[in-house]
């Protein structure tokens, strides 16, 4: 597509919502049901290309793609009236005979970039938002993800006039020609240098931006932990989509007296989850291309080996892998692995813990196993972090009602549910003064009387 075209497109968006077409409630209502409609029908083509790209089982590409975008359009349709309701909130005394409140309006024409490793999720829980703020939206999917974004743009041109959502594929050349575009807000889901691209990027238009990025999200097990259920939990989040998820565990850190239980509980873990022989599992996923598997390979050290560490080139395939006795110098602690290799790192003390986590970028995730409630709100108290687990990994992202989003390098902005709403709305401040009473207080000439009401009243 031409960057003339993608203007086309932009202006086209533009007009359709000055417009008025995408304000009343009924007409954001159809649309919601419109892409629940079309993703239920197209749900078989969206599973096998989730296969395609990613290798990711039906069970799987349902569970966390399908089924939890399905999910967020339920609570969306049930919640939509309420969340374009105005908010009522106090008037101070002073503005007597007036009513306050808080009124939602739509951003206007929005650009969703989504990325590779959860390309249905990741594309359409955005768009849900945005729709149901009463937003036009270009699409723009990820080209990692070929099969599923060739779905998604049949899906979606099948669905939705062209003024209302339109997605746009492509690679780099395609994001850049967009980026040039001016939008009245733009949703980022990736990696960290291509979120700062597109910051700078928006500030030539002063336009307002979301980042879902990424990091290295921390699991910290204490010695109160139970640890054959922390094992079971960490291998499911961990290794799920191949270690292709931004809020999986990246390493664990974990009470010394401890890791030796873990780390046996781990293994026994994998092999009951993935099989003797996980490459042979064909419910495991795969690494999305040549240049991440050969990324992956080179962090892996053979002396820190404790677990797995086997692959296979032609499938992109690399087994769940363990790495013991890691220490911040190593290579695979320098950046966001982003794959199915768990390093295993040790504290002696709590704080010793806290002050890790602490000494490094903010993680978009933080996930803590204990009993210990003392301990649990020593870490919600000392660590930055997004969002996370008490007991769990992952799961915190299923719940329309928790939002979701990074903190300091991880991210900016959130969204899910009410959240998601709010972050695809501008929420106008209103005083209506009603015409049946005017106080004279504010008004010239001021006398000792009126000045002695100001001290009173405000």
């Amino acid at each position: 597509m031409t960057e003339q075209q993608l203007t086309e497109i932009v202006e086209k968006q533009r007009t359709y919502f000055s417009q008025g077409n995408t304000l009343p409630y009924l007409a954001r209502k159809h649309a919601l049901e419109a892409l629940q409609a079309a993703i239920i029908s197209h749900k078989e083509a969206l599973l096998s290309a989730l296969t395609t790209d990613l290798g990711k089982s039906p069970t799987e590409g349902y569970m966390c793609e399908v089924g939890l975008t399905l999910s967020e359009l339920h609570w969306m349709l049930r919640h939509l009236r309420s969340l374009m309701q105005n908010k009522t909130v106090p008037t101070p005394l002073a503005q007597f005979a007036s009513h306050s409140f808080r009124s939602p309006s739509p951003l206007g024409n929005t650009l969703i970039m989504s990325p590779w490793n959860y390309p249905v999720l990741l594309t359409l829980e955005p768009l849900i938002d945005a729709l149901a703020a009463g937003n036009t939206a270009i699409v723009k999917p990820s080209a990692y993800a070929p099969a599923t974004s060739a779905v998604l743009q049949r899906m979606i041109a099948e669905t939705f006039a062209p003024e209302l959502v339109t997605v746009v594929t492509g690679g780099r050349s395609e994001n850049q020609a967009l980026l040039r575009q001016k939008f009245d807000f733009i949703f980022f889901t990736g990696g960290k240098t291509v979120g700062k691209q597109v910051l700078h990027a928006a500030a030539d238009h002063l336009t307002p931006v979301v980042l879902e990025l990424g990091g290295k999200s921390p699991c910290i097990v204490d010695e109160t932990a139970n640890i054959p259920l922390a094992a079971r939990r960490i291998v499911f989040g961990k290794f799920l989509n191949c270690g292709q998820t931004c809020v999986a565990p990246d390493y664990i850190l974990c009470h010394a007296s401890v890791k030796d239980a873990l780390i046996a509980a781990l293994k026994k873990e994998i092999t009951r989850q993935f099989g003797a022989d996980p490459l042979a599992n064909p419910a495991y996923g795969k690494i999305i291309n040549q240049k991440h598997f050969t990324r992956l390979l080179g962090l892996l050290d053979a002396s820190k080996l404790c677990f797995g560490g086997s692959s296979h080139a032609e499938s992109l395939r690399i087994s769940p892998t363990i790495l013991d006795s890691v220490t911040w110098d190593d290579a695979v602690m320098g950046e966001e692995i982003f794959g199915p290799i768990l390093p295993v790192l040790t504290y002696e003390t709590l704080q010793e813990a806290i002050s890790a986590v602490n000494a490094h970028p903010h993680p978009l995730a933080l996930y803590l196993f204990t009993t210990s409630k003392l301990h649990q709100r020593a870490v919600l108290d000392g660590c930055r972090f997004g969002g996370g687990c008490i007991n769990d990994v992952v799961v915190h992202l299923s719940t329309s009602a928790l939002p979701f989003g990074g903190v300091g390098e991880s991210g900016m902005g959130c969204y899910h549910g009410k959240a998601g709403f709010e972050t695809f709305s501008h929420y106008r401040s209103i005083l209506d003064k009603k015409n049946w009473l005017d106080l004279p207080i504010r008004y010239q000439p001021y006398t000792q009387l009126k000045d002695r009401l100001l001290h009173l009243f405000l």
